[in-house]
């Protein structure tokens, strides 16, 4: 297992997810995608001895979106990972604070501001 930590990744956007996963595994995390939150929660319930450090998580989403994600995820009995709202949505600040994520990735993005606030979001899971 990684030092770095696991990534739930959620991400309609396969050219995305893909991208984030693989920049993520080249540092030693471990990532999953999921493609909606209903297939995240789906791999949360399957693999309760495995939750992520950290989700980045897309607002938009078909099937079930990030605001229904985060007020399922919520209420889940373990340790809450910090989120991390990766939008395109003009005021992403706006998004991330309805849900009360930990940190906010406005889309598009550099991978290098990926892993800083993979790693910052990591940081307040260890706190």
């Amino acid at each position: 297992m990684s030092n770095a930590g696991r990534v739930l990744v959620i991400d309609d956007d396969d050219s995305i997810r893909t991208l984030v996963c693989e920049a993520l595994l080249s540092e030693g995390y471990v990532a999953v995608g999921a493609c909606n939150g209903a297939e995240a929660l789906d791999l949360l319930f399957q693999a309760w001895e495995a939750q992520p450090d950290v989700i980045l998580l897309d607002m938009r989403m078909p099937t079930l979106d990030g605001w229904k994600f985060v007020e399922a995820y919520r209420v889940l009995p373990v340790r809450q990972a910090p989120i991390v709202v990766m939008t395109a949505a003009r005021r992403a600040e706006d998004s991330a604070a309805q849900v009360q994520a930990d940190g906010v990735l406005a889309k598009p993005f550099d991978l290098g501001d990926l892993l800083e606030r993979v790693y910052q979001a990591r940081r307040l899971r260890a706190a």
